[in-house]
């Protein structure tokens, strides 16, 4: 991973860039401000209301673990304010090239959020791959090395996809008409897979799918990002 290393973004956040795609993990304009919008605001803060035992989240691209620290940490607030009705989170992200502890060590994420986060940040990082590890009593995360194309998981076992993957001009393998129906098919009724990604040729081929595609505002001035439902 020598080719990957660290950047500001506008907020103030780190974020990661592979200089080999000539990419970075997040947006310019703001990793922590991208992250909590798309996937905690628009995706998340959706779906957890209408689930009352266990919600089980798919993530396509841990990259730097922002997404599962956003997701973990707006649960242990919701944890401390309404103690004993909140669901169960089960969190399975899949990286076919995690950065190195070294690296992760670096992000500045904690730094900027409530003091809580440190060791949430902590406990995510050193996680053990390919094994489902319970951080809190309401959350456990499976970190699986593994390309969503070769990941086996059950049918309709989802409520949740996070689909974070580089952009489509840099990874169009990853945004295939198959990995989308092997979403759908990943996905209960009525879950949803949320993007900070508005590509025409994405949405066309999640509709190809099955998915009922809706446009949403997109974070820190884009116009849209993609919300899709079974």
């Amino acid at each position: 991973m020598d080719q990957v290393s660290l950047q500001l973004t506008e907020d103030g956040s780190h974020t990661l860039y592979n200089a080999e795609l000539d990419e970075t993990y997040h947006s310019n304009r703001g990793a922590l401000a991208e992250a909590r919008y798309v996937f905690i605001e628009s995706g998340f803060a959706v779906v957890l209301p209408h689930i009352t035992q266990q919600l089980n989240i798919l993530e396509v691209g841990f990259g730097a673990g922002l997404n599962a620290l956003m997701t973990l940490g707006y649960l242990d607030e919701l944890t401390a304010q309404r103690a004993g009705d909140i669901p169960q989170v089960h969190y399975v992200s899949l990286e076919p090239f995690p950065i190195t502890a070294q690296l992760a060590q670096q992000l500045n994420y904690p730094a900027l959020l409530p003091t809580r986060y440190f060791s949430l940040f902590d406990a995510i990082h050193q996680a053990a791959w390919n094994t489902q590890v319970r951080l809190s009593q309401q959350f456990a995360i499976e970190k699986r090395v593994v390309a969503l194309e070769q990941f086996e998981g059950c049918p309709a076992s989802f409520d949740l996809i996070y689909f974070d993957a580089f952009a489509p001009s840099k990874q169009p393998d990853v945004w295939s008409l198959a990995n989308f129906q092997k979403c759908f098919a990943l996905l209960k009724p009525d879950g949803m897979l949320v993007s900070y990604c508005a590509n025409g040729q994405f949405k066309r081929h999640l509709k190809a799918a099955g998915f009922s595609v809706r446009a949403h505002p997109g974070a820190l001035g884009k116009r849209e990002m993609t919300r899709a439902w079974k």
